[in-house]
């Protein structure tokens, strides 16, 4: 972790790692918490291996969507780690990276109370890190992932 180039998520999320995979993994599940509430996310496209498309739209009415992430897939280990970056598109052509260039990895460890859930996202050069956090990469982040840990923690009590 490079404080001058990347911005971090930390949490531990009651449920076992499996259960965070699958919500990361599967398109419905991935959709119900992949955007702060209450914009709507729709998978488009959700290939869980190396080179493979991960793009999604976005919608606030819930009727017309827009475009809202076109990345892809660089490491794909199942229940342990997922790493992607919107440097390239899903179909492995260079792109801008809108809003900011980055690569995100997930991180999921066995912890005493479930799963020691890691997001690290790595950026380019400082203004690049300081553009994200000025669009609001804590808020963003943090609120996807209290919806995700809500999603699975109250599958896991059901």
């Amino acid at each position: 972790m490079n404080p001058d180039l990347d911005l971090t998520i930390h949490r531990v999320i009651r449920a076992p790692r499996a259960s965070v995979w699958n919500a990361w993994t599967d398109p419905k599940s991935l959709a119900q918490w992949w955007l702060p509430a209450p914009t709507r996310c729709r998978v488009e496209r959700l290939e869980i291996r190396p080179a493979g498309a991960f793009v999604t739209s976005m919608s606030d009415d819930g009727e017309k969507f827009v475009p809202h992430l076109d990345a892809c897939f660089l490491v794909a280990e199942e229940h342990e780690r997922l790493v992607f970056t919107n440097a390239l598109d899903s179909n492995w052509r260079p792109a801008a990276g809108a809003p900011v260039p980055m690569t995100a990895e997930i991180t999921l460890r066995d912890h005493p109370d479930g799963t020691d859930y890691r997001v690290l996202v790595r950026h380019g050069d400082p203004a690049a890190r300081a553009r994200h956090e000025e669009l609001g990469f804590a808020h963003g982040w943090w609120t996807v992932t209290d919806q995700l840990t809500e999603l699975i923690e109250s599958e896991v009590r059901a």
